[in-house]
């Protein structure tokens, strides 16, 4: 974790010392040791570094004259020191500089010392005291555990304590990494404490169950980090969840979220064994990669009052199979459900938007229920969802972006509405399966590629003028474009595209002798264009009326008789021609 809390480590109790140390000088000891060693600001010298043995060491007052008040960064870091005396002229302790010493039972705090860095005393294994002397007016000690002076913030517990340990009542912070890597097994908070800070308690692989209290309104990033965590109760008051806290907690399969939860931070539980969660109604906001890589997660129950769903938020959870993204969402970042399980998707009236590459890779997904109150299916929003047999895109939807079905390869039906002006670049190349479209009149524009590469695509049936359309439009697919009568642009169609539309204009002969009840059965002629396909539909109330189709016939030489067995199962029906 040592780049993780480097890039994290910030300070716990008071500003560290300006401290503007000149080039490492040595000093070798009598008994072959040396100091490396810096000058600071003041004059007085700063512990750089130091090389063994002995490794039962006395750090002296001066160096070559010079004041010793301060351990730098990583002085003492990995050495196999035994024992260590610290000078009373020490007043600062930087970050690390004990940390990794495996055999050091012990350190005394000098009543001198009034900075002590985050993680000084880190992964000393064996460090089971760490004590202060009770003139210090900055720290203080209580059973070897290492606090402020007033003992409200705990500030590093000894790595070689583990076992069990409750929180005095006095403490309202665990202050950053102070349990991080220690053989911890239990840990009891008493209602007092109020946050808990960075990597409180990361890599505590024995910290396996943990009720966090009320009182705790914060949970700080990388709080749980990699521990051994299986369940988590959180009472009610906790509002924020951090960046990191449970990632990598992988046999975490329980947690519960409280009421009081308004925002889960990035990576919050990603590579978590969570099987089931629920998001309360509190939270707004899910963070970036909240729950990613989460194989197990098998429930996710999203609340309404959810906003913002962020990206890769359940990017790769394969056994996450249905999700219902509540009415309250309006932002939905790219890959929020991508790569995951899915075989079935609800998304509540009131989205308006999907986001880009949100199902992409969900190759299970055979369903998707798209609301009315969707604008836009985002780019690539279901891409490579191979499954995906059909969909309808409900009135509303104003664009349909680049490659938002791409490499559908089940995909055989596709209704596109009224309220579509635009068709983006590949939003349904390489759809083998897809066989015939219908094209609204409010389509003006069909980007590149829009339906490329589908070879099973025959028929393509414009309901309004020709759109702005381009020769790769219909790349590798041999297919038939269908226009009405009384529509305009074909010909720069035909000049862009390379396509030359066929008229559409089936009529039903009602003059003619055939039209009307012959053996028993409704029938009449459908003629016009030769070798068209036309769908014969009915219904039985024009005023508000429902068409159902019947069958779908080919006007063969340009004729087609239509004959109806079942005309008297109803009062009245009537009959009409529409697109395939």
């Amino acid at each position: 974790m040592k780049g993780i809390i480097l890039a994290l480590s910030g300070l716990l109790l008071l500003a560290a010392p300006a401290v503007a140390q000149a080039q490492d000088a040595y000093s070798t000891n009598a008994d072959g040791s040396v100091y490396a060693y810096s000058t600071n600001a003041d004059g007085s010298a700063n512990i750089a570094g130091y090389c063994g043995p002995p490794w039962a060491v006395t750090i002296p007052t001066n160096i070559n004259g010079l004041l010793v008040t301060s351990i730098g960064e990583g002085a003492f870091l990995g050495t196999s020191l035994t024992s260590v005396t610290i000078p009373s002229s020490l007043t600062t302790i930087e970050g690390q500089a004990f940390s990794q010493c495996y055999s050091l039972g012990s350190i005394m705090i000098p009543a001198s010392v009034t900075y002590i860095e985050v993680e000084a005393f880190s992964l000393c294994t064996n460090m089971t005291a760490i004590i202060v002397d009770p003139q210090n007016v900055f720290y203080s000690s209580t059973n070897g555990v290492l606090f402020d002076k007033n003992q409200t913030i705990v500030v590093q517990f000894p790595d070689g304590l583990g076992g069990s340990y409750t929180i005095p009542d006095s403490v309202a912070q665990i202050g950053e990494y102070a349990f991080a890597s220690t053989g911890l097994t239990s840990i009891t908070m008493t209602n007092g404490v109020a946050s808990i800070g960075t990597g409180a308690f990361a890599g505590c692989i024995n910290l396996t169950s943990l009720i966090i209290p009320g009182s705790v309104t914060n949970i700080g990033e990388y709080a749980f980090y990699l521990s051994g965590l299986t369940n988590v109760t959180m009472a009610e008051g906790v509002t924020s969840i951090g960046y990191d806290a449970f990632y990598g907690c992988l046999s975490l399969a329980s947690v519960t979220i409280p009421s009081t939860v308004t925002n889960i931070g990035e990576y919050a539980f990603a590579y978590s064994g969570l099987t089931t969660v629920t998001i309360p109604a509190s939270v707004t906001s899910i963070g970036i990669d909240a729950f990613y890589f989460c194989p197990s997660l098998a429930s996710a129950s999203l609340a309404d009052g959810l906003t913002s769903i962020g990206y890769q938020a359940f990017y790769n959870c394969p056994s996450l199979t249905h999700i219902t993204i509540p009415a309250s969402v309006i932002n939905i970042e790219d890959y929020a459900f991508a790569k995951s399980g899915l075989n079935n998707v609800t998304i509540a009236d009131g989205v308006t938007n999907t986001g880009s590459l949100t199902f992409y890779g969900c190759t299970n997904l055979t369903n998707a229920m798209i609301p009315a109150s969707l604008i836009m299916i985002g780019d690539s929003a279901f891409e490579d969802c191979t499954s995906l047999i059909s969909v309808t895109i409900p009135d509303g939807v104003i664009t349909i972006g680049d490659g938002a079905f791409n490499y559908c390869t089940s995909l055989t039906s596709i209704i596109i509405p009224n309220s579509v002006t635009a068709i983006g670049y590949g939003a349904f190349d390489v759809c083998p399966d897809l066989v015939t479209i219908t094209i609204p009149g409010s389509v003006t524009n069909i980007g590149d590629y829009a339906f490329g590469f589908s070879p099973s695509l025959t028929g393509v049936y414009f309901k309004g003028n020709a759109p702005s359309a381009d020769a790769s439009v219909f790349a590798g697919d041999t297919v038939t474009a269908y226009y009405l009568p009384g529509t305009t642009g074909w010909s720069e169609f035909t000049a862009n595209t390379g396509l030359t539309p066929v008229l559409w204009n089936p009529v039903i002969q009602s003059s003619a002798g055939s039209f009307g009840v012959q053996n028993n059965q409704f029938g009449f002629n459908i003629t016009n264009t030769t070798n068209i396909t036309v769908v014969v539909e009915a219904c039985t109330n024009l005023a508000c009326p429902v068409w159902t189709p019947l069958t779908n016939v080919n006007l063969t030489n340009g004729s087609f008789y239509f004959s109806d067995p079942q005309w008297t199962n109803y009062s009245t029906r009537f009959y009409g021609l529409g697109f395939p």
